[in-house]
């Protein structure tokens, strides 16, 4: 593909490279659904794990901006790129939820 770099994502024996690409977002959605801060407004409020708000957001920041830099790591930086200018413009409008985690 127009002299791209090839990773060493293809030297790994194929069942052993979907090992991650099926588990890591098992686990983000694990985690996204168990921790979660008591009362929250926009959840239910339950949870396996109540959690921080500050903890909670780094939570909600960590996953779409671990998506940008799993996309730059890819060699799509152009994806990544206009996904971060849309991540960045949603955390802008949810800046009250920002403030709501930060305080409870």
């Amino acid at each position: 593909m127009g002299g791209r770099r090839q990773g060493s994502w293809r030297k790994v024996p194929s069942p052993w490279r979907w090992l991650p690409a099926v588990a890591l977002p098992v686990a983000v959605g694990w985690a996204w659904g168990s921790f979660a801060v008591p009362d929250d407004p926009s959840r239910s409020g339950e949870s396996d794990s109540h959690t921080p708000g500050p903890v909670r957001l780094l939570l909600e920041l960590t996953v779409p901006f671990g998506a940008v830099a799993a996309l730059n790591f890819a060699g799509l930086r152009r994806a990544a790129r206009r996904l971060l200018v849309i991540m960045v413009g949603y955390q802008v409008l949810a800046h009250d939820r920002i403030g709501w985690l930060l305080s409870h």
